[in-house]
């Protein structure tokens, strides 16, 4: 699925093309995504200006005049501008257009993405307000993941991976994260020092980093707001790499189960 890589991508994508723009309409082919898109959204947008495009852990948050569009891209979502004459292909569930005659589309085969309306401060909505710190802000840092982790059994990969830890540290990166730091997925994170801990803060940071400046990881489905796709998948050391070489050690990457995911490792450079 989209991780904050390839949700930051397609926020850099889209923000200058439909910043300051006045939407003109909006269509929508399938309201039924993970919830169903707020049918009053069809009178309520149209008239107003986008004023900017920002996100919340994977969340898009579109802020408009009287309100704010939140856009999730669920398991297989992605968006995309295109010309507004442009004819919908299937899957193709759900779009904005503007009056400079561009259209930001929502596609989403598996239908898990979610688009919602609130006229709140979108930071206080249910979704979001328990969220933790955005892995690259200065919030996030070692004293505090060190002490989120305190006397916490659950595996250090699934405590990384909590949105209401930090967000955005979804399968792919909490794998590459865990592998530059020489930590072991299954490790509980209470027994973990606060020294291993800063080389793990400073992976994540450092691992998302490098995913954005690529465009993020194309696997299956995602492409940018482009339509391109990303290209940080040449680079992952470890994820989707069993049976290959580490690139440390020589050995074989090895994959085993947590949480219904599929973690990689390297079991020698890994402890």
């Amino acid at each position: 699925m989209p991780e904050l890589p390839e949700v930051e991508t397609t926020r850099r994508g889209i923000e200058p093309h439909i910043t300051g723009q006045q939407v003109n309409t909006v269509i929508v082919r399938q309201p039924k995504l993970r919830w169903p898109i707020p049918p009053r959204l069809k009178k309520t947008l149209p008239g107003q200006k986008i004023l900017n495009v920002t996100r919340r852990g994977k969340y898009l948050l579109l802020n408009a005049t009287k309100g704010t569009v939140i856009i999730h891209l669920g398991m297989s979502g992605s968006l995309k501008l295109v010309e507004s004459d442009q004819a919908a292909k299937k899957h193709d569930h759900f779009d904005i257009v503007f009056n400079n005659n561009k259209t930001l589309r929502l596609h989403d085969p598996r239908r898990f993405g979610s688009v919602l309306w609130t006229t709140r401060p979108a930071l206080n909505h249910p979704l979001l307000s328990s969220l933790g710190p955005e892995p690259l802000e200065d919030e996030f840092n070692t004293n505090y993941l060190f002490q989120c982790s305190r006397k916490r059994s659950v595996a250090i990969k699934t405590f990384i991976m909590n949105s209401k830890v930090v967000v955005g540290v979804g399968n792919i990166y909490a794998s590459e994260a865990l592998f530059r730091s020489g930590i072991r997925p299954t490790i509980a994170a209470g027994k973990i020092s606060k020294l291993r801990y800063q080389r793990l803060v400073n992976a994540i940071k450092n691992v998302l980093q490098d995913a954005i400046a690529e465009g993020g990881t194309t696997l299956r489905d995602f492409t940018n707001g482009e339509g391109k796709p990303g290209y940080f998948k040449q680079k992952l050391l470890v994820y989707g790499r069993t049976g290959e070489p580490c690139t440390m050690c020589n050995k074989a990457i090895k994959q085993s189960q947590q949480n219904q995911r599929t973690t990689y490792y390297c079991s020698h450079c890994q402890r």
